[in-house]
């Protein structure tokens, strides 16, 4: 890959630019990232991958304020409807299970290989998020279908206040910054320990691109 190249996927900045501007440092919104994209997995296609053995998936609901978590396998009869809001299914490494997922996480290979992790597939239904948190790893976030809302903040670091919960990193004070919904095809690239949190507006798909 030429890193002197512009690229629509990065707003037409290129690989080199975009890691020396942005890599590490700040956020990236670019809208209409892929252009006309379309899910490369129905929902029905995401739902059944999560309810597979072998396939490391996470169902999280909001029940107004408390946190569920479950880790899969999720049998599709275990799921709520989807007419209930506030729940999200995250299945991680579709890339490992479907070729067009694994074709897509090729175009981020401006990123030196061996800082690639996987590629991540959320299903939320409205209003549902995974509540506002920060990671450890670089992270772009495609929209696939629907919308989310997304909301940055504050950096993070290992004092940063949790809620008190056995296994999800809530934040406990998230100071939102900046804030935007994005659309099929949009993306927003997130440095590590910056604080975010995403909401889906109705229901969406959502990408995970993730790097160690």
């Amino acid at each position: 890959m030429d890193v002197q190249q512009p690229l629509a996927l990065l707003g037409g900045l290129s690989p080199a630019q975009f890691m020396r501007r942005h890599w590490h440092k700040k956020p990236l919104l670019v809208r209409q990232a892929i252009a006309g994209f379309k899910p490369l997995l129905a929902r029905a296609e995401l739902l059944e991958l999560a309810g597979r053995e072998g396939v490391e998936s996470r169902f999280i609901q909001d029940k107004g304020g408390q946190w569920v978590l479950r880790h899969g396998p999720l049998a599709r009869r275990s799921l709520p409807s989807l007419a209930t809001p506030r729940w999200t299914a995250l299945v991680q490494g579709v890339d490992l299970h479907h070729e067009g997922v694994h074709a897509l996480m090729q175009q981020f290979r401006f990123v030196p290989e061996a800082r690639l992790d996987d590629l991540m597939i959320s299903y939320a239904t409205d209003g549902g998020g995974v509540g506002p948190h920060f990671d450890n790893y670089d992270v772009f976030l495609l929209q696939g279908a629907g919308k989310r809302h997304w909301q940055i903040g504050q950096m993070c670091d290992s004092d940063s206040k949790l809620l008190e919960h056995a296994d999800l990193r809530i934040l406990a004070d998230f100071q939102a910054t900046d804030e935007w919904t994005l659309e099929p095809g949009d993306m927003l690239y997130l440095p590590p320990r910056l604080a975010h949190c995403g909401v889906a507006v109705d229901d969406c798909l959502t990408y995970s691109v993730g790097f160690r």
